[in-house]
């Protein structure tokens, strides 16, 4: 698979925004997709099923004709410019993604890509039926994303995903409706 052969969404940022503040990249335990004009990151603890959750999203948006691409999982590389976050994979896991018990398999991805919120997939037994709006902490310097949680695994996930991100489902910049910049 060659992986420059491929267009770019429109919240890849530009080569000059591809910097951090003059700080090292955080190295983030999660996977980052993008669906349509949408960068996801999705973080959890290991064993949650961060890049199961993160196929069955990038197939669903597929099956809508919708841009969906990987661009890091298991490890992220996140770094910050203009107040966005945005996520990279380590070279050596570049367009590998982790099919649990079957290995790794090579998929569509970027380089990297501006990353619009958090989701973090919860078992059914700890889901909360109203969870409070969160935030996700990225580093000390408050560098954040308003985060969303999703009973995982569950049937429909990118519907679901939909519901509650209006305009994701066409494939435009989405961010949750209920989440207000602080």
């Amino acid at each position: 698979m060659q992986r420059r052969a491929r267009a770019l969404p429109l919240n890849c940022p530009p080569p000059a925004a591809r910097r951090n503040d003059g700080r090292s990249p955080v190295n983030r335990h999660a996977t980052a997709i993008v669906i349509g004009a949408t960068g996801i990151l999705i973080t959890g603890p290991s064993g949650a099923g961060k890049s199961e959750l993160a196929i069955a999203l990038l197939g669903a948006a597929r099956r809508h004709a919708l841009y969906a691409a990987l661009v890091a999982d298991d490890q992220v590389l996140v770094t910050f410019a203009s107040g966005r976050v945005i996520a990279s994979a380590p070279g050596a896991i570049a367009g590998l993604i982790e099919v649990r018990c079957s290995g790794l398999a090579q998929v569509p991805d970027l380089d990297s890509a501006v990353m619009d919120f958090a989701l973090a997939p919860v078992p059914a037994d700890k889901a909360e039926r109203l969870p409070r709006d969160g935030w996700l902490a990225l580093d000390d310097q408050d560098h954040r994303l308003p985060q969303l949680f999703l009973r995982w695994p569950a049937p429909a996930p990118f519907y679901k995903l939909c519901a509650l991100c209006p305009g994701l489902e066409f494939g435009l910049p989405a961010r949750p409706s209920r989440f207000v910049d602080p």
